[in-house]
């Protein structure tokens, strides 16, 4: 997978992919995360990306014409299954969504700032809108970190044991259930017993049962 992600502020955006499991993912090249920064694209002498809005208020607006260009450079240089505006007003990120973009190849993840961008970019040069949650952000770079390391874990080999994608909250609708490690019995806390019986179908019983419960105590919404 190849993600490109247009911003103002690059070092605001490249710590996430400097550690971790998405650094790994990067040096076996599975995955190519590359930074670019929008200011290059301005043809003005001061590299300017914002303006007034037409008709008062407060606020700067992001230009259409560098972003045009941007977008316009990166994608003749390969075909882009989405380009993604990240906007709280999008649609709403989900782990379904996750799935869904971590089959892609080539995606585009455009940053927002002040308050937002040219009305025209979003007319014409973005093909799909997300958000991460009702409430703003000073500017779209944390939000495409999200959904980038949201995405990428999805991708097969970036995870020592792929199957523990799998497991993880929301992929089937449900809260993932507790876990527990050594040692099995803590100042009298103790790990329940099903999970040191070593009977596998009755573990799996238990965590459904478990999930069941949890997403039925805090996320019952889910369950319609």
């Amino acid at each position: 997978m190849h993600i490109d992600i247009i911003t103002t502020l690059p070092r605001l955006i490249e710590s996430p992919f400097s550690d971790s499991i998405l650094k790994r993912a990067q040096a076996k090249g599975i995955v190519t995360v590359n930074v670019v920064d929008l200011r290059q694209y301005s043809t003005n002498k001061h590299r300017t990306t914002d303006d007034y809005a037409f008709g008062g208020g407060a606020g700067m607006v992001m230009m259409i014409e560098p972003i045009d260009n941007c977008i316009a450079d990166l994608k003749s240089q390969r075909t882009y299954d989405d380009i993604i505006y990240m906007s709280p007003d999008g649609q709403r990120f989900s782990q379904a969504i996750a799935n869904e973009l971590s089959l892609k190849q080539n995606l585009i993840i455009l940053c927002g700032h002040y308050k937002g961008v040219d009305e025209r970019v979003r007319e014409h040069l973005i093909t799909r809108e997300i958000s991460i949650g009702d409430y703003v952000l000073s500017g779209g770079e944390l939000a495409a970190a999200v959904v980038s390391d949201a995405v990428i874990r999805l991708i097969p080999g970036v995870l020592s044991d792929e199957t523990s994608a799998l497991s993880d909250s929301f992929q089937d609708n449900l809260i993932a259930p507790p876990v527990y490690t050594r040692p099995a019995e803590y100042k009298g806390w103790k790990v329940p017993d099903v999970l040191l019986s070593g009977h596998a179908s009755k573990i799996e019983e238990w965590r459904h049962d478990q999930s069941l419960e949890r997403t039925r105590q805090r996320r019952p919404e889910l369950l319609k």
